[in-house]
């Protein structure tokens, strides 16, 4: 399905359009969309910000970041683009920014005007631009529609009092909250695994299920962003939204249909039977400079407080309190300045009936969000010849392998933003989704930063993460093979997948 299934018009207008989100993020996507001819024909795209740019330097500063494409693919997108300077909360800039638009649609002879706003802005801004769009650029007789970054608030509390502020000018219906972790192709294709298979639907319960781990590995820190962390943390920036997003994925009961809200009340639901988060049920670390010395702690950070105790790596211990997953302990987690970069989902069956075989491997599937897009799932075999010793190996789909390099597969910003201009909600957070969400992590957030925080265990940089992560993850039902790394098959040469 194109856009131009939907209108051969429309107007895409990005606010915070000199900021760095918009310029690495925002208008590469929508480039990309253009390139594979998933943009209307004939769509208008404007830039807005405060910062004062002549509009050479505009298109200058966004097409530096596009991807593939052709020079002259990358000219014909920028002819479909501009540039408007204006403050956030006054009236002048939007009026300017409503000439342009109308003078868009007065020349194509647009009779209901199609308009899509991306708030690419820090949340403090948020009901400001809302209410003067809301006033000055909203598409009475049309369509509007409005997507809004991360974080949706600190907390609960702030979290209500943005939804409080925003509900009165767009409906839910018009609201996009963007994650892109739900733009991620092995996280979109969740439910297609879960549902599509009956040989994952039939032993997706805790009958057959021993332990869940979802982890988030980024092979870097806060790298000068220290003190901006510092107010975050770990558990804030990717647990309470990605990685919950993930979870939520994976444990919720079928729903009727893929209708956007079909999918989110199954998210909802599954959501309000998780039990509360136990602070005792936590391992919390904090890096210090790499072993060599050749990089830095997070304490060495300038801007971060010198007894600062925020997490900059945490696992969560996480039960879900009904009939399906009673009893399987889950994982989170998530940690920086690690020994590499990685994103997967490890889902760990329960071990065989003892017998015939006195010791076997369990069965393993693994999903890996990024990088290099896998699935695989490791399974006994018999070795081959005269042994009847099993060996474990795997089936595998590493997509690499599996599609062509000319095969378009969407970017997480590509395809959520085609998402909202069709109107599908299915992977965007819904306003109770939201509120579920917070009332589960405030008040662990609440413990780990209060006057009775724990101090984190200290780990290198370039390391695993702390030392007790071994024993923590036994303790949840986690079990590691014997050799301790997993080999990939030959069809990938010179890659390994480390457990």
């Amino acid at each position: 399905m194109s856009f131009d299934s939907f209108g051969a018009q429309a107007t895409v207008v990005v606010f915070g359009a000199s900021g760095d989100l918009a310029k690495k993020k925002t208008f590469p996507a929508l480039f990309g969309l253009f390139r594979e001819g998933q943009l209307p024909s004939g769509v208008k795209i404007i830039g807005y910000a405060r910062s004062k740019l002549e509009e050479d330097d505009f298109k200058s500063r966004i097409s530096a970041n596009f991807k593939k494409g052709t020079p002259e693919q990358v000219e014909n997108f920028l002819k479909l683009t501009s540039y408007i300077s204006g403050p956030y909360d006054e009236d002048e800039g939007y009026h300017k920014l409503r000439e342009s638009i109308e003078q868009y649609e007065s020349h194509h002879g647009i009779k209901t005007p199609e308009r899509l706003f991306y708030l690419a802005l820090p949340p403090s801004v948020f009901t400001v631009v809302a209410s003067q769009l809301k006033k000055n650029v909203y598409a009475t007789h049309g369509k509007t529609r409005i997507i809004v970054e991360k974080p949706f608030g600190h907390d609960l509390e702030s979290s209500r009092k943005l939804q409080k502020d925003l509900a009165p000018l767009f409906s839910e219906e018009e609201l996009y909250r963007i994650d892109h972790y739900l733009g991620k192709e092995m996280v979109k294709n969740l439910l297609v695994l879960r549902f599509g298979n009956e040989f994952f639907s039939g032993t997706w319960n805790a009958k057959h299920i021993k332990s869940i781990q979802i982890s988030f590995k980024e092979a870097f820190g806060t790298e000068g962003r220290g003190g901006y962390f510092d107010s975050i943390g770990i558990v804030r920036d990717v647990m309470q939204n990605h990685l919950l997003q993930v979870l939520t994925l994976l444990t919720m009961e079928r729903p009727v249909s893929f209708d956007p809200e079909a999918v989110r009340d199954e998210k909802v639901k599954v959501l309000k039977a998780f039990a509360p988060l136990d602070p005792d049920d936590v391992l919390l670390g904090q890096y210090t400079k790499s072993e060599d010395g050749s990089k830095p702690g997070y304490l060495d950070d300038d801007t971060v407080k010198p007894d600062s105790k925020c997490v900059t790596y945490a696992a969560l211990g996480i039960a879900i309190r009904n009939e399906r997953w009673d009893g399987v302990p889950i994982v989170m987690r998530a940690g920086k300045a690690l020994d590499e970069s990685k994103v997967e989902i490890r889902i760990q069956f329960k071990p065989v009936a003892r017998g015939i075989f006195k010791e076997i491997q369990r069965n393993e599937l693994v999903i890996r969000v990024q990088p290099n897009e896998a699935v695989y799932l490791k399974i006994n075999s018999k070795i081959p010849g005269i042994s009847t010793e099993t060996s474990l190996t795997d089936l595998d789909l590493t997509y690499a392998t599996r599609y062509s390099k000319d095969f378009w597969i969407p970017e997480a910003y590509e395809a959520l933003i085609r998402d909202c201009y069709l109107g599908n909600h299915s992977n965007f957070v819904r306003d109770d989704e939201l509120d579920v969400s917070w009332k589960l992590f405030t008040p662990l957030l609440q413990y780990l930063e209060g006057p009775a925080a724990p101090s984190p265990e200290l780990y290198p940089y370039g390391s695993k993460g702390p030392k007790a992560l071994r024993k923590f993850l036994n303790e949840h039902d986690y079990v590691f093979s014997d050799e301790g790394t997993y080999e990939w098959p030959l069809t990938t040469p010179n890659v390994k997948g480390k457990i």
